[in-house]
């Protein structure tokens, strides 16, 4: 390829500083290192973490940065060593990898990758410490080892996954982060039986993709919690069936999921990052058998505080990260289903916008309308 081991000039979106909008911009962008690939990305969409380390105000603040993880491309170039990737393979870049040698990727219990997993705080490459972008010779910052807002981009390849080159990029390309996250909690972890109860907390993205794992699991009934009633018309198009707002209720929400569902719910997502609906999640499954599932990130000093009789009464608290998939193995497959028609995709992507006007995703996203919004990074 002719761009192969060459700096490609390409369009970015910078973020310069905390909170003003991103700059689509020329950048340069070096060639693959030794086990990097350089991706020509096509489309991308916008996530709310996106948004929160853009906006800055929970951590170390990183800038110029390009930001951006959720997206689909196609692979330009590879570097040296990378032999499970070549030049035209259709791809999803993962915030989180798997170099398969490690002992979590070796393991069938974890997807915690030790080398590639998640790292906020990483802005530039594993191979040599340094970004592959630049302005005029200004180091441009790195964000999840991915910083899908640039038409190239230069990914670790354990962080690659290989797709199905049939699956529509401007569809698949929400299963690499928000999707996955939420449908995987609730397939892959909480594992509701057919025709049981679950509690969805939080009817967000996250929480709407959990929902929809309930709905291909069979359950009967699912509940969705949020303090936004606006949220539930459109919950019922994941499978919502019923739903509780917990500022209309005088007891405490665990109380009112008892009443509702004869001692309680039979799985419970939380998917809101908030401690006490974390607490609730837990307190609200049945006893016995019921099992509660954290998707969301707390405020780093939140503390969880219960009584350890819930887990005396045999319920259960697990955890989980990234929907319990492994990247490189298990999301090609979620492609497979998806081209299977057992998933639906179409109904998370509720606007559209040309790379220029990657700032409307940010302003719909701050006004809280829509629930994924994919950027066209061609025009």
């Amino acid at each position: 390829m002719a761009t192969a081991g060459k700096v490609i000039k390409c369009r970015a979106a910078v973020a310069w500083e905390a909170g003003k909008p991103l700059v689509v911009q020329e950048v340069e962008v070096a060639p693959p290192q030794a086990m990097e690939v350089r991706l020509k990305i096509l489309y991308t969409s916008l996530c709310h973490t996106d948004v929160y380390f853009w906006e800055a105000k929970g951590q170390t603040p990183v800038f110029p940065r390009i930001l951006g993880h959720e997206a689909a491309g196609i692979v330009e170039s590879v570097g040296e060593g990378v032999t499970e990737l070549a030049p035209g393979d259709h791809v999803l870049p993962v915030f989180t990898g798997e170099c398969k040698e490690c002992a979590h990727c070796k393991s069938e219990e974890s997807n915690m990758c030790e080398l590639l997993r998640i790292n906020p705080d990483r802005k530039v490459m594993i191979a040599d410490g340094q970004a592959r972008f630049s302005v005029n010779g200004q180091p441009i910052y790195h964000f999840l080892g991915t910083s899908t807002f640039s038409e190239y981009t230069v990914v670790h390849a354990g962080c690659v996954a290989k797709i199905n080159p049939e699956a529509p990029l401007d569809k698949v390309c929400v299963l690499s982060c928000g999707f996955c996250t939420g449908f995987g909690a609730t397939v892959n972890v909480a594992k509701p039986k057919k025709g049981s109860t679950v509690a969805i907390f939080g009817l967000g993205a996250v929480g709407l993709s959990a929902a929809e794992g309930a709905r291909v699991a069979g359950a009967s009934r699912i509940i969705g919690v949020d303090l936004n009633s606006n949220r539930f018309e459109t919950a019922k198009k994941f499978g919502c069936t019923e739903f509780v707002n917990p500022l209309e209720h005088t007891k405490p929400v665990q109380e009112v999921l008892a009443e509702m569902t004869n001692g309680g719910v039979d799985r419970a997502v939380e998917c809101t990052g908030n401690i006490n609906a974390m607490i609730q999640a837990l307190e609200s499954v049945h006893d016995g058998w019921g099992v509660a599932v954290l998707v969301g990130v707390p405020h780093k000093d939140a503390e969880f505080k219960t009584h350890p009789i819930h887990f005396l009464n045999e319920k259960t608290l697990k955890g989980t990260f990234y929907g319990h998939y492994k990247p490189r193995t298990d999301l090609p497959v979620v492609v497979e289903q998806y081209l299977k028609g057992e998933l639906e995709l179409e109904k998370f992507i509720t606007h559209s916008v040309s790379f220029s006007e990657i700032n409307k995703a940010f302003d719909l996203m701050l006004a809280g309308q829509g629930l994924r919004c994919i950027i066209r990074m061609d025009e």
